[in-house]
């Protein structure tokens, strides 16, 4: 991955999956001039055809037509979580470089198998969330590393709702295997954590949940039961290579909606960080005698989803590693895993893997400017 692309010009782009967040993806993806979407494939090609009409993309069709495109050499995959890895391993096997929506698999097993077929072809992996791209978070990881909170040493983090169903019109999904809030939210959190504290080394957590059925609350099969599948409020600590520790709560069980807190305390002063679920938001910081935070606002780009792939794309030619990676979202999955299995053990799960380090982004990265000359 160190060697420059010989290829000039934006960087060629397939999207596989024509659902909902696509959406949010092609809203940037189709504006950002270093990148040209050249196909939108779907299972359903209808859905495909509708989406590339309404953003003006040239091609459409079934998965093979991303897959096989001349002039792709970015395929993002905003396929459902259990097709995630089958239709990376295609793209990897078609030569082409992936940038998947989370999560990056739902077991260790496939993860690690994508990993190794991609880094045997030379192939570049990239996951979602890549929210920490964003000012919010890149202007708190600054501070973090200038060392304006001392020697970061603890975190807590909370994520807690009543649960999907009262609004989501079909949620069922979201309480199956692979999901729940620990699997669905999990990855903004422990992202967010890695790139403060570096790898995690252990986890401990319990789990529950409240109710094995649950009901639809709107929507055309409002009223309409489903089973829950796994735990709805997790409590979870972990243990980072520094040293450091936190604790974070994933919960659809709480009355009380409290979304991206995030705070790390270290030796000088606390830092509240941003929602980490959003690419903006002002960072707080207080200091020992202090009568009250002191905001800082965030500085850098935060255009939303879409802001990782670009990353993966200059990277690309540049020849230098990108950020958001596929060895930083298998990291995340393995310590979801582990803190899963720590649930039904009842003990410490070591975490085996490692993050690799991300480098931080420049304020003065410009999604909108165009970096790579010449032709497409």
């Amino acid at each position: 991955m160190s060697t420059p692309s010989t290829a000039k010009g934006p960087v060629g782009v397939g999207v596989i999956g024509a659902g909902n967040i696509s959406k949010q993806y092609l809203d940037n993806l189709t504006t950002f001039p270093d990148l040209k979407v050249h196909v939108i494939a779907d299972l359903f090609e209808e859905a495909a055809e509708a989406r590339a009409k309404e953003y003006g993309i040239a091609e459409w069709g079934g998965v093979e037509k991303a897959l096989h495109h001349p002039d792709v050499e970015i395929i993002v995959n905003l396929t459902i979580p259990a097709a995630h890895v089958e239709v990376a391993t295609a793209a990897v096997n078609a030569g082409k470089h992936v940038w998947t929506e989370k999560p990056f698999s739902l077991d260790r097993e496939s993860g690690l198998g994508l990993l190794k077929t991609a880094d045997s072809a030379g192939i570049r992996l990239g996951c979602a969330p890549d929210t920490f791209l964003g000012a919010g978070l890149q202007t708190a990881l600054r501070l973090i590393q200038r060392g304006d909170i001392g020697t970061p040493l603890t975190a807590m983090t909370t994520f807690q709702t009543p649960g999907p169903e009262s609004w989501h019109p079909n949620p069922a999904f979201l309480f199956q295997y692979g999901a729940g809030p620990l699997f669905d939210m999990g990855p903004y959190y422990l992202t967010t954590l890695v790139q403060a504290f570096g790898s995690i080394r252990k986890v401990a957590a319990v789990g529950s949940k409240a109710k094995d059925v649950r009901v639809i609350g709107s929507g055309p099969k409002a009223g309409e039961e489903f089973t829950v599948e796994v735990p709805t409020h997790v409590s979870a600590m972990a243990q980072f290579e520094s040293g450091a520790s936190s604790h974070s709560v994933f919960s659809f069980e709480s009355p009380r909606q409290r979304m991206g807190f995030v705070e790390i305390t270290g030796t000088e002063a606390t830092l509240s960080l941003p929602d980490p679920n959003n690419f903006d938001g002002d960072v707080r910081l207080w200091r020992a005698g202090d009568e009250d935070w002191t905001t800082i606002p965030a500085t850098g780009p935060a255009n939303g989803r879409g802001m990782g792939v670009l990353d993966m794309a200059r990277s690309l030619r540049a020849g230098v590693p990108h950020r958001a990676t596929g060895g930083l979202a298998y990291h995340v999955l393995d310590a979801m895993v582990s803190i899963s299995e720590s649930m039904d053990s009842g003990t410490f799960v070591d975490v085996a893997s490692s993050a690799p380090a991300s480098a931080p982004l420049p304020e003065d990265w410009a999604p909108e400017t165009l970096t790579l000359g010449g032709s497409a």
